[in-house]
This record gives structure tokens, C-alpha cells and sequence, in this order.
């Protein structure tokens, strides 16, 4: 936990993986929760990037309070006497899962990680790959076991979403909740909609 006259701090890591705009969307909600955010995007994410979007890393950058080079392991966040509230890799690839899960911190965004999960504070990864083999399972096992919290970007159609634009802000959102932060405009499950659909529930299941 961090002293209460620091503001509060989320750090955002993107990795290589497919998915990106989640951490993008990610720096934007916590802007609009007055989070101050510390972003760490690694090599293979400004790849990803520029392979999947028409953003620049300056656009990404802009976005966040403070950035780190994911090479700068003297940084603030990769100490845990740095107070911060909490860290979401958005997305997570399986490299940086595996050094996750055995504290191989040669990058800043592990090392931050790794500090997160020392100083008990909550981890949220995003872990984007699919299908799984048994290898991707027990590292994800590992990562769980050390206090990370695994939250593959899976959309969620009860809210009946009209574009991907709105799963992606529902998903990061969710991603948020484990983190703590509950934002505003994130569609709320709030019971079936109608009761005819209770009742034929329950005649099935009787």
C-alpha cells in the first residue's frame, strides 16, 4: 500500500502480445479515474503496435503521467519503496508471463512485476494467447501461486456490446475492478432481464 499523501498509482505494461489497444484503453480509463499511471512498453510492443494500429508510441506515451524505457532497471517503480497501488499487464505475453512466474526480471516490466508480487500489491495479467498447452497452464499455476491474478481478455456479451471498441472497454474495466478501481462507465450485470427468462430457468432445471 502506498502512504496516504502519495496519489494514487497504477503502473501499465505492454508486451508483444496481440491486443495492445487493452493497454491503451487502460491508460485512458485510469486518466479519466485521475489515476497517475507509469507505463512500460517493451520492445516487441511498439512492433505490435505499429502491426495492429495506425497509434505511434508518442500516442501511446502521451497518454501516461510518467514512462519508463522497458531497458531502465534503475527506475522508480522497480523499487518497491516507490509506492504505487497496484500493476496491469495489458496485454501479457507468454514470454513475459514465464519470466513473471520465475522472477527472471531482465526487463523493467518484469522487474516491476516482480516488485508487485513482493510487496503484495496487486498484479492483474492480461495474458493473450490461445489455445493453451500444458506448459502456458502450469506457468500461469506458477504466476497465480506467487499472488498474480490471471485475467485472459475474454468479452463478455451480457451488456450486448454494439462494437469492439465497447468489449475492450468492458474487459478493461473488469481488469480494473481486480485491481481495485471500479469505473464508472463499465456495464454492471444487475440480474436477468426479465422474469419470464427466471422462470423458464428454473422449470428446466426442476
Amino acid at each position: 500500500m502506498r502512504p496516504d499523501d502519495f496519489p494514487p498509482r497504477i503502473i501499465v505494461g505492454i508486451t508483444g502480445a496481440s491486443g495492445v489497444i487493452y493497454g491503451i484503453r487502460a491508460l485512458e480509463l485510469l486518466a479519466q479515474l485521475g489515476v497517475e499511471t507509469h507505463l512500460v512498453i517493451t520492445r516487441a510492443a511498439r512492433a505490435t503496435l505499429a502491426q495492429e494500429t495506425s497509434w505511434t508510441v508518442a500516442d501511446v506515451r502521451e497518454r501516461a503521467s510518467v514512462t519508463h524505457a522497458d531497458h531502465d532497471l534503475g527506475a522508480a517503480i522497480a523499487s518497491g519503496s516507490f509506492p504505487v497501488d497496484g500493476m496491469l499487464v495489458a496485454p501479457c505475453s507468454v514470454k513475459t508471463l514465464s519470466a513473471i512466474a520465475n522472477s527472471f526480471d531482465d526487463n523493467l516490466l518484469v522487474r516491476a512485476a516482480d516488485v508487485t508480487l513482493k510487496e503484495r500489491r496487486p498484479l492483474v495479467l492480461m495474458l493473450r494467447e490461445t489455445p493453451l498447452h500444458t506448459g502456458h497452464i502450469r506457468l500461469m499455476a506458477q504466476a497465480a501461486e506467487a499472488g498474480a491474478v490471471l485475467m485472459p481478455p475474454v468479452p463478455a456479451f451480457y451488456a450486448q456490446p454494439t462494437s469492439i471498441e465497447e468489449m475492450v472497454t468492458h474487459t478493461v474495466a473488469r481488469a480494473l475492478d481486480a485491481l481495485g478501481l471500479a469505473h464508472p462507465h463499465a456495464a454492471r450485470w444487475s440480474g436477468e432481464r426479465s422474469s419470464s427468462s427466471t422462470t423458464e430457468r428454473r422449470s428446466v432445471g426442476a
